[in-house]
């Protein structure tokens, strides 16, 4: 295995061994949080410690984090694939330069909104961090699928952690609101964003095998040339590209 294909792994390792862990256990708070809430209404106390909540809030806010990290990682790997295998740097270096700087500002914009405490500054950054990602998400090299953004890993990701940057965004708000109504739009992006989750694991496991290692992609793209996914046919071994 070569050290692109050990970067391609990154990014569904830190899926399975960081966010999935997270969202199980968020998703445990969250329903601890609302329990504790209905049984405070119905008897005045609960037998739930006050800190779930803490615990709900701050969960939340690594995963955050942590989508948007793995989002940009699979966007590194596809982005600059593409930038070596065609030398961009060379054709095109004011594009490459554009490309970097984008994954910096969507970093430093997310960092910038973990520590803004006004309203508008939360608003400003999240946006800033949202378009980064859009843009990026726009470059070639990216494995989109656009023709089945229905079923598409990529859209699913964009879309939740776009979600998250916005849940993440008006957290404040939740608590300072005494009619609810932000904490009803965060639990609905958190029920919508956790359907996405869902779809994310089995859109990713699909795509790992869709996917080739280097040595394989070659071979793999004369499949797809000769459109052997819809019908059959064969490749010869006469018919491969010589090293």
């Amino acid at each position: 295995m070569e050290f692109r294909d050990a970067i391609l792994l990154l990014h569904p390792a830190i899926a399975v061994l960081v966010v999935f862990p997270l969202i199980g256990v968020i998703v445990n708070r969250a329903l601890q949080v609302r329990q504790r809430r209905l049984q405070t209404l119905a008897i005045g106390k609960s037998k739930i410690p006050a800190t779930v909540g803490q615990e709900h809030t701050q969960l939340g806010r690594w995963l955050t984090g942590a989508v948007v990290s793995i989002v940009l990682i699979a966007f590194a790997y596809d982005i600059f694939g593409n930038i070596l295998d065609n030398q961009l740097w060379i054709k095109a270096p004011f594009q490459v330069v554009f490309i970097g700087l984008l994954f910096v500002a969507a970093i430093a914009s997310l960092y910038l909104l973990y520590q803004a405490k006004q309203k508008n500054w939360r608003a400003i950054f999240a946006t800033l961090t949202g378009i980064a990602l859009v843009v990026l998400g726009c470059q070639d090299g990216i494995y989109r699928k656009t023709d089945q953004w229905y079923t598409s890993h990529y859209y699913y990701g964009l879309t939740s952690a776009l979600l998250m940057i916005l849940s993440l965004s008006i957290l404040p708000e939740i608590y300072k609101d005494k009619t609810n109504r932000w904490r009803k739009v965060h639990i609905t992006i958190s029920a919508f964003a956790l359907l996405l989750f869902i779809g994310q694991g089995i859109t990713g496991t699909r795509a790992l095998l869709e996917v080739p290692l280097t040595w394989q992609e070659r071979y793999i793209n004369m499949l797809y040339e000769q459109k052997c996914d819809i019908k059959s046919c064969t490749i010869q071994p006469l018919s491969l590209p010589k090293n």
